[in-house]
């Protein structure tokens, strides 16, 4: 560990020797401090707290991850080409603990700025706050500036797969259809059993309403007397922006006192709405039921994903903050080990380069999926012929398909909209990024470039006069 830390230390030595340290702090700390004052918000408490928890946090992880790269590439490649890491190898240190020492002291870094610029948010936010009118700050302690567990319905992904399964079976047997239109004839089939699920009829047909059932699971045992939040979404093909649309819910346990009637409410469609209920209306076994009643003349649609969700205050605001920033910390050791292992075997231009490639394309998830679930590289309705019809599509689509699934890890510990809307991030999460991150992501990239580090010849390095 001795030696280890002594390769950290370096490290820091050369941040504050190219002022990389002071630099950074002083552009997270504008960052903090200038993007909500240029950005003006709606002066509601949860607009508040988007501008400045989103952005903040978006410009302060932007920032982080690419001075990363760049010195986790330029800490490495730098020392070899400069022959400052020859002299380094031939004391009594192995080439691991180089490269190890090295990622702990970029670590040691970044989590050094991400507190001073996570703590900076934290105050400015709790300062601002207190400028916000009496209703705004009630909603800001009890509804945003908290840790809120979620419950959502189950899911019916199992249950729609088969349905469609079973609907192009019965079409394949009352009409051939050719292999070129089964995978559209399939889709076609999902999204009408997708509608089924999501539709809510008009008033003027026999039952015009929608039954939710979601199981609150251990959490019922902590929310006896305590308020829940009903966070709903829904979709209309109607095109007008101003409409709002009537809305009447029930929620409680059906056929009995426990049950509870909302008003009118009016609502606006393509936007999330949140409303309290009152305390005690699920059942013994944490069951808790929700009817929607549609009194408009058109149609509404449900996501499945997203347009019905229980919340409830599961926790404080400032210690899942701070899981929220490890999450974001658990990105940037992902981003060294990227950095050192380009760094391992390329120079410095040439691994900053590739280690900025890798990193756009991840951020060009949406690109990649819609080639992976197309099955072609080719745009719709491009003469391809078909999905996986030519050869590029036979080797490009798999590679996609696994690159998206190492994004889809990283991304699914996003942490930054659950801190603007008020969400609980569990330990299990940051456990969980911290395993699949740094430890499954992280490790094999480190494992990698340490191999290469140790077979490397780093005397080919020395520049010639």
């Amino acid at each position: 560990m001795q030696r280890l830390f002594a390769i950290a230390g370096l490290t820091w030595k050369a941040a504050f020797r190219f002022r990389l340290f002071l630099v950074l702090a002083v552009l997270l700390l504008a960052a903090v401090v200038g993007l909500p004052l240029l950005i003006k918000d709606d002066g509601t408490a949860r607009g508040f707290t988007q501008i400045l928890l989103t952005y903040t946090l978006s410009v302060i992880t932007a920032l982080l991850g690419l001075s990363t790269l760049w010195l986790s590439c330029g800490t490495l490649a730098r020392d070899i080409e400069e022959c400052q890491m020859q002299v380094v190898a031939v004391k009594p240190i192995a080439r691991w603990q180089i490269w190890l020492g090295k990622w702990l002291g970029i670590m040691s870094l970044n989590a050094a700025l991400l507190t001073l610029s996570g703590g900076a948010v934290f105050g400015l936010l709790q300062w601002r706050a207190s400028r916000l009118p009496a209703d705004q700050q009630h909603i800001l302690r009890h509804e945003v500036l908290v840790a809120r567990g979620s419950a959502r319905p189950a899911s019916v992904t199992k249950f729609i797969e088969e349905e469609t399964d079973r609907r192009t079976r019965a079409a394949l047997q009352k009409s051939g259809v050719t292999k070129a239109d089964l995978t559209l004839l399939r889709q076609q089939f999902k999204e009408q059993v997708k509608a089924e699920f999501q539709l809510v009829p008009p008033a003027s047909y026999p039952a015009p309403y929608r039954v939710w059932e979601i199981n609150l699971g251990l959490a019922r045992y902590f929310l006896r007397d305590q308020p829940l939040f009903l966070r709903v979404k829904f979709n209309t093909a109607q095109t007008s922006v101003s409409a709002t649309f009537g809305a009447l819910w029930q929620v409680g346990v059906p056929d009995t006192a426990r049950l509870w009637r909302s008003e009118m409410m009016s609502l606006a469609s393509d936007t999330f709405h949140e409303f309290q209920v009152p305390a005690n209306l699920f059942d013994d076994n944490g069951n808790l039921t929700i009817v929607f009643v549609n009194s408009n003349d058109t149609a509404l649609l449900f996501p499945i994903e997203d347009g019905m969700e229980v919340l409830f205050h599961q926790g404080g605001f400032g210690l899942n903050y701070a899981r929220g920033l490890g999450i974001i910390w658990c990105w940037m050791a992902l981003l060294a080990a990227l950095g050192l292992a380009a760094a391992s075997f390329l120079s410095f231009p040439v691994a900053a380069f590739l280690a900025l490639a890798v990193l756009t394309i991840g951020l060009s998830s949406g690109t990649l999926s819609n080639v992976v679930s197309e099955g072609t590289i080719w745009s719709s309705g491009g003469e391809s012929g078909g999905p996986g019809g030519t050869p590029a599509d036979i080797v490009a689509v798999p590679i996609f398909r696994a690159v998206l699934w190492v994004i889809n890890i990283a991304k699914a510990c996003s942490p930054i909209d659950a801190l603007s809307t008020g969400r609980s991030i569990p330990w299990a999460q940051l456990a969980a990024a911290f395993g699949k991150i740094v430890l499954l992501l992280g490790g094999l990239i480190g494992l990698a470039g340490i191999g290469i580090f140790n077979r490397r010849e780093l005397a080919t390095a020395q520049q010639t006069q």
